[in-house]
């Protein structure tokens, strides 16, 4: 038993419109697939049924290639806002790029400008020996999660 790679990231978002706008058009992800979805949620004390809208974003293929899903519920109240960094649990994802310049050139043109960075980094804090190093920064997307770019030097 082992693990291969990261299957896939899922964000709830509260306007798939604004969504698609940062991850779509701004980052450049492709849309794999945009379709309502209906599940029971077993989760709480009484099944519900949930409607929502999926759309399957990704910057590649092939069996295990990471992809990420934007989550807009469609039939009930959207709860919750996005963490701060270091809470427990998820609280911001990041993408390797090749310009990290233009990523948040463009970003900040667009109106999100990084809270963090573009700052550099020893590779120890990316779970590697030190010695490498890596340039990053951090904004939010519109619902307000941390996304983090990282380009190596």
């Amino acid at each position: 038993m082992g693990i291969r790679a990261a299957s896939h990231i899922a964000i709830g978002v509260s306007s798939m419109d604004a969504a698609l706008h940062f991850y779509r058009d701004l980052l450049g992800l492709r849309v794999a697939l945009d379709r309502e979805e209906r599940s029971v949620d077993r989760s709480g004390a009484h099944p519900l049924e949930r409607r929502r809208r999926a759309v399957y974003l990704r910057w590649a293929d092939g069996p295990d290639a990471t992809f990420l899903v934007l989550d807009e519920q469609l039939d009930h109240e959207r709860r919750g806002q996005a963490k701060p960094m270091f809470d427990i649990g998820v609280h911001h994802v990041a993408f390797w790029v090749d310009d990290l310049d233009a990523v948040v050139n463009s970003l900040t043109a667009a109106g999100h400008p990084p809270f963090t960075g573009p700052v550099e980094l020893d590779t120890p804090y990316y779970g590697e020996q030190p010695g490498g190093r890596v340039r990053t920064a951090l904004l939010r997307d519109p619902d307000g999660n941390v996304v983090q770019f990282d380009q190596r030097v």
